[in-house]
């Protein structure tokens, strides 16, 4: 079979030719028909994780995927051969970018059915991203307020219509070229970022929940919009000690941790609110939870673009060049490929 492999940290992926994987008794075999690309991935390529998370190189790459089941190992149940399936493998289980992919069978949900195959592997990170922030970890509550940046990415677009759901209002911020599709997702407050400051924009209605897809400055400048007690939970600035003890890290690693995200928890203190730092795990249960509200129309994939299996590399690289307004996959079907986002 074909997968993308990272050979060496901070080294451009190789693509090989290596022998199907089997499955242990807990898991499953799955022939991938859609991958997602992420920054996390990328982020992982560079190396940025690996005083925290211990892989074994050379490692074939990508945690996200929808596919087919071929075979199940012996104390499996409830998943059978030809299940369609999606799931989240993890940072450190990875391996989503080959043609067939061996899975814990907790980390999987049969696909919803209301939408085609290929299309479920845009929901597994950015629905249990937007799934932890909210429900998890921001325990939003109708009557809530919730900030996230760029709604028109594939964690906000899936934060705003699960905020809505749970009774939220929801603020945005996004370009000028992505307001209308915010809206129609549900967002509330529109704001252009190019054009106004959200700090400005948002006097007056404070803030019970920020998820910031941005980090740096967008981090330090969300604390302050957030009524007391409110939270920043980011998903793509400075990880806080809590990663280390999530990963089982040793003690240096969250010592690290805790001077690099020093600032950001100071400034978090001084203002009487919170800053905590969100990495998910697989969770076959919320995604299967996730499948249904998919079925009830309360949450639908946002994809942008479906790119040929073997186009993994150039996927990446559009990916970190943005913008896009959805997810960007990978497929092996050829049926699939093509560009879904209005442009």
């Amino acid at each position: 079979m074909k997968a993308f492999v990272m050979d060496r940290y901070g080294q451009p992926l190789s693509l090989v030719d290596m022998d199907k994987p089997a499955p242990a008794s807990h898991e499953v075999l799955v022939r991938m028909v859609a991958a997602g690309v992420n920054h996390a991935d990328e982020r992982t390529r560079a190396g940025e994780f690996k005083a925290i998370f211990r892989l074994g190189l050379p490692k074939v790459m990508g945690g996200e995927f929808s596919g087919e089941i071929v075979a199940v190992g012996d104390s499996v149940v409830g998943f059978s051969p030809g299940d369609r399936v999606f799931g989240y493998t993890g940072v450190v289980g990875m391996g989503t970018w080959a043609e067939f992919i061996v899975v814990d069978a907790k980390a999987l949900a049969h696909v919803p059915a209301s939408i085609p195959l290929a299309d479920a592997a845009a929901l597994p990170v950015v629905t249990l991203t937007a799934w932890h922030a909210l429900v998890t970890l921001g325990r939003v509550k109708p009557g809530h307020t919730v900030l996230v940046h760029g709604g028109a990415g594939g964690v906000g677009s899936a934060v705003i219509q699960l905020a809505k759901h749970l009774g939220a209002t929801v603020a945005t911020t996004v370009s000028a070229r992505s307001c209308d599709s915010v809206r129609a997702l549900g967002a509330d407050i529109v704001i252009d970022y190019r054009s106004e400051d959200f700090v400005t924009k948002l006097v007056g209605t404070p803030i019970d929940i920020v998820i910031d897809t941005q980090g740096g400055d967008v981090t330090s400048r969300s604390l302050r919009v957030l009524r007391r007690g409110g939270i920043v939970i980011g998903i793509a600035g400075t990880p806080d000690p809590h990663l280390a003890d999530q990963a089982g890290a040793g003690r240096v690693a969250k010592t690290a941790l805790t001077i690099l995200s020093a600032r950001v928890r100071w400034l978090a203190r001084r203002l009487g609110v919170r800053y905590r730092f969100l990495f998910i795990e697989p969770d076959g249960i919320a995604l299967a939870t996730i499948a249904k509200l998919v079925d009830d129309d309360i949450v639908r994939p946002i994809i942008d673009r479906v790119l040929p299996f073997d186009d993994t590399d150039a996927a990446l690289d559009q990916l970190l060049a943005g913008p896009h307004d959805g997810k960007i996959l990978v497929t092996t079907s050829p049926d699939a490929v093509g560009i879904r986002a209005p442009r």
